[in-house]
């Protein structure tokens, strides 16, 4: 599905700086990859890396509940013997 709403032009680098220093603040950040990565309308490229950096967050937090599950579950069966 393609908008033709969107934004392709590249991002300047400076652009791309704005982008970073704005994604380094705690909790604008949240609400900043939330906006840009689901509106339909803005720059593509801005919307596509910050679904990409959602996507790898998600991973990476399931990882850690994996192990976390893991290790507690060691945790108790050598506890019980």
């Amino acid at each position: 599905m393609v908008n033709e709403h969107a934004d392709t032009r590249p991002i300047t680098v400076g652009g791309w700086m704005l982008t970073l220093l704005v994604l380094a603040i705690p909790l604008v950040n949240l609400i900043m990859y939330l906006v840009w990565a689901l509106s339909s309308s803005g720059n593509l490229n801005r919307r596509n890396f910050c679904r990409a950096s959602i996507y790898w967050f998600l991973i990476i937090l399931g990882i850690y509940v994996l192990i976390l599950a893991l290790v507690g579950v060691a945790s108790v069966a050598t506890s019980s013997m």
